[in-house]
Parts: structure tokens; C-alpha cells; sequence
């Protein structure tokens, strides 16, 4: 089992991606590329950016639903960036535009301090990658402001914005070094001197042994926790306590990568969908 689950995981790792969001993370913690990324998508021209957190987590209150965000970045403006990388093509096609909705709610909360005015919110920017078309309308991008109903030209000023890119779309009207990184999802060869500086540091990140070593226990670790969990499902003879034992193990498998240091609190709350806060309080951790 053990030797199989390395082999698998090692198999796994070789022929990651930069659509899989754990080499996409790493790559776009590069300042100068994640900064060129966003100037390729508007259009503009940054100064620079800041990575105020990796993956960050955010939970309002405790009984809300907690948001992990992939590449979360600020510039010197102070205007927020959320990149995510997408793969899953959910059957309702209302779930991508309505978690954009909730992750702007989220980081408006996060960011607005009890007292202030609602001016103090800041510009935002959420950025979905998808390797499928969320729309249907064979675009590469679609931009998304709010906009009066009866004048299509008056923006209401709320300074959000709502990008979905669409690595299946016809390439038409985007920037031609877009148009190659979308290519380039798609399993083409990189094609221009931004595509090339990306495919590059896909595959530093993928020499790295310290990273490979990360992904495949964290990997080895979910796979031996979920067999777990439906092991014990199957012993209850239920499909919800194969459900349960299966959420059960993985929060067994993270704590223990977190206890023997072999993976951050960070990273294992974003693999638990949680924020750090409430993963210290599942998984019961005491602060250091």
C-alpha cells in the first residue's frame, strides 16, 4: 500500500500541471510574474505588488461558511487581487458568478474595520482561470462590472470586478500573451517570452525536491486518512458514516502533518476549506 501510494503520488506530481492550483500557487508567488499576470489581464500598468498572505483564509464569524483564497495580492495602490485557478465544471452553472458574490463579501469584511466609513472599501478584483467555458459564449474573457440596466455606459462605481478566463475560448480581442498562457493550460508548448518565463518556473518548482517531498505526503497522507474513513464507513453501513469517516481521517491526516511540522497550519486549513482559526479549533492545536 505504501509503496503504491508513492508510486502514485510520484506519477501524480510528474505530470502535474500549471492548471493544478498547487504548482499554479507556487509559481504565481513570484512577484514579478503574478504582477505582469494581472497587467496582461487589465491592461495596466502596476508599480508593484505585495503578498499580504498565501492562500489566505477568511471566516467572518463562526458559523459562517469560511473562504480560501488562492493568490491573494495587494499592490501599491491598495487595491486587492484574488487569482483562482479552476477546474471543476459544476453542473449549476450559477456556482462560479455567486462564490465570486461571497468571496467579495468576504473581502470587503475582511478589510472594513467596525466604524469606518464604506468608502474605505477597497478597489478589488477577482480573477477566476478556467479550463472550461463558464459561460457558454466561446470568449477567452469575460469581464463583469455592475452597470444600470436601463444605460448599459453608466457604471455604478462600486469599484469591483469579476474576470472569468476561459482557456477553451476562441482567442479573439486579448492581450497575444494571454492568448499563449491560456494555450499553454491547454497542454500546448509556450509560446512567447511571458509564456516561456511561466513554463520555466513550473518546472524549477517541479525540480524542487523540498516541494515534491510536500506534495506527495501531503498526497500519501489524505489517501491512507480517506481509507481509512470509508473503511469505517463501511463498518456502519451507512453512506454518511462513509462520508464522515472519510472527513474524519483527512482532519486526522492534516493535524498530524502539522504536529510532525511536515506541512504549515496555513496550508493545512486551506486543504480542510477552513480558516486557520477554525482549523485550530477542529483539529484541537494549541497555539504555540
Amino acid at each position: 500500500m505504501d509503496e503504491m501510494s508513492r508510486s502514485e503520488a510520484s506519477k501524480i506530481w510528474e505530470n502535474l500541471t500549471i492548471a493544478d492550483n498547487f504548482i499554479f500557487q507556487k509559481v504565481m508567488r513570484k512577484k514579478r510574474l503574478c504582477k505582469r499576470f494581472i497587467e496582461k489581464i487589465l491592461h495596466i500598468k502596476i508599480r508593484k505588488i505585495m503578498f499580504p498572505e498565501t492562500e489566505k483564509g477568511i471566516n467572518i464569524r463562526r458559523d459562517s461558511k469560511s473562504v480560501r483564497l488562492d493568490v491573494y495580492v495587494e499592490d501599491d495602490k491598495g487595491t486587492l487581487y484574488d487569482i483562482e485557478m479552476q477546474t471543476t465544471d459544476y453542473a449549476d452553472p450559477a456556482e462560479l458568478p455567486k462564490r465570486t458574490r461571497y468571496y467579495q463579501a468576504m473581502m470587503d469584511m475582511d478589510v472594513l474595520n467596525k466604524g469606518e466609513f464604506y468608502t474605505k472599501l477597497r478597489k478589488t478584483y477577482i480573477i477566476f482561470i478556467c479550463t472550461f467555458d463558464p459561460f457558454d459564449r466561446n470568449l477567452s474573457q469575460y469581464t463583469f462590472r455592475e452597470t444600470c440596466a436601463e444605460d448599459a455606459t453608466l457604471e455604478m462605481g462600486d469599484e469591483t470586478t469579476k474576470i472569468f478566463l476561459n482557456s477553451k475560448g476562441r482567442r479573439e480581442g486579448i492581450d497575444s500573451d494571454l492568448a499563449a498562457f491560456l494555450d499553454y493550460i491547454e497542454g500546448k508548448a509556450p509560446k512567447g517570452k511571458f509564456t516561456e518565463t511561466i513554463a520555466d518556473a513550473v518546472e524549477v518548482a517541479k525540480e524542487n525536491k523540498e516541494m515534491k517531498v510536500e506534495y506527495m505526503t501531503y498526497y500519501m497522507e489524505l489517501r491512507r486518512s480517506e481509507e481509512r474513513g470509508m473503511e469505517k464507513g463501511r463498518e456502519e453501513g451507512r453512506k454518511e458514516g462513509r462520508m464522515e469517516g472519510r472527513m474524519e481521517g483527512r482532519m486526522e491526516a492534516l493535524k498530524s502533518l502539522v504536529v510532525s511540522k511536515l506541512l504549515s497550519l496555513k496550508d493545512a486549513a486551506a486543504a480542510a476549506g477552513m480558516s486557520e482559526e477554525v482549523f485550530k479549533k477542529v483539529a484541537d492545536l494549541r497555539q504555540d
